[in-house]
């Protein structure tokens, strides 16, 4: 066996599979993009015989349920690519996209992408059991099949349902997470029970920065998605992951380009090791993590606390 590291910044790494044009992204996109996209994947994809994907599927805020064709694109694709699946993700919103077992726009331009592979793609695609790192399920077949079936495994097992909004949910971010960039799953697997005017709080005090790979996001700050789209010759020529980013730990929302006005459904509080300042400037709240006491919010009627955030994907009924 050989381990490659997945080498993005060289483009030697690169097999360029040609291009997606505007037209076919338009109707893949549901009319929310026209923008032609390069397809290059890491060359090993293409010079073997059988691509064999295995890793987990579980609810995803860009895509809907992780898993299948995803492992390609984005995962071991160009930049180009990365950036459209991701803004495409966030124009529909991580709200209305996660967790959804069907084909969303953003899967259908991975599996167009990953049709122009010529290996034959397969996959064990892997459920976990729910708050164990013990096995709950592996389907394999191709790409496609093996995820369609991992994926209704996913939704019965890694979604809880609520039959009512919660005031606040304190997110407990594992270790694992060492930025917000990942450690802002704790939010998107919540966003959705949280009232109206309502707060998550990331309690990470293991977390000291935003983004280790991505420290533009500090100037960009944490937005929802209208404050980019009604501002986009302002934003466009950034990497639009990143603006992703910023919308999916941001949430629902509203902007006013006449004003300047920008209204957020949720607050979204960091206790983490980050400074208050460097919270503040990027537009989150602050809270002191060594002021948190996490059996007073468990025993308050009003706070969901979330072990393992991240993991498990929370809607209403």
């Amino acid at each position: 066996m050989t381990v490659r590291n997945h080498a993005w910044s060289d483009p030697a790494t690169f097999a360029d599979l040609g291009t997606i044009p505007g037209s076919r992204i338009h109707e893949l996109s549901e009319g929310r993009l026209r923008h032609p996209v390069r397809v290059l994947i890491n060359r090993a994809v293409v010079e073997h015989d059988i691509a064999l994907v295995v890793g987990p599927v579980l609810p995803h805020e860009v895509v809907g349920i992780s898993g299948g064709n995803k492992y390609f694109f984005p995962g071991v694709a160009g930049q180009e690519i990365i950036d459209l699946t991701h803004w495409l993700g966030a124009l529909i919103t991580s709200a209305e996209i996660i967790g959804t077992t069907a084909v969303t726009p953003v899967r259908a331009l991975i599996d167009e992408a990953a049709a122009l592979i010529p290996a034959q793609r397969l996959a064990f695609s892997v459920v976990g059991a729910a708050g164990s790192l013990d096995l709950h399920s592996i389907s394999f077949g191709d790409t496609i099949s093996s995820w369609v079936s991992a994926a209704e495994v996913c939704a019965a097992t890694h979604v809880t349902h609520l039959d009512a909004p919660v005031r606040r949910v304190l997110s407990l971010v594992p270790t694992m997470y060492d930025d917000i960039w990942t450690g802002a799953k704790g939010f998107d697997k919540v966003e959705s029970v949280v009232a109206d005017g309502g707060e998550v709080i990331l309690y990470a005090p293991h977390i000291t920065e935003l983004s280790a790979m991505h420290p533009e996001i500090a100037r960009i700050g944490y937005h929802c998605r209208d404050y980019f789209v009604k501002q986009w010759d302002r934003f466009e020529h950034h990497h639009w992951g990143v603006l992703a980013h910023s919308t999916h730990l941001r949430g629902a929302g509203t902007y006013d380009a006449e004003t300047g006005v920008e209204r957020l459904r949720v607050d979204v509080t960091l206790a983490t090791g980050i400074p208050e300042q460097v919270c503040r400037t990027a537009g989150l709240g602050y809270l002191d993590p060594a002021t948190v006491d996490v059996a007073a919010f468990e025993a308050d009627p009003d706070t969901l606390v979330v072990p393992r955030a991240g993991e498990m994907l929370f809607r209403l009924r």
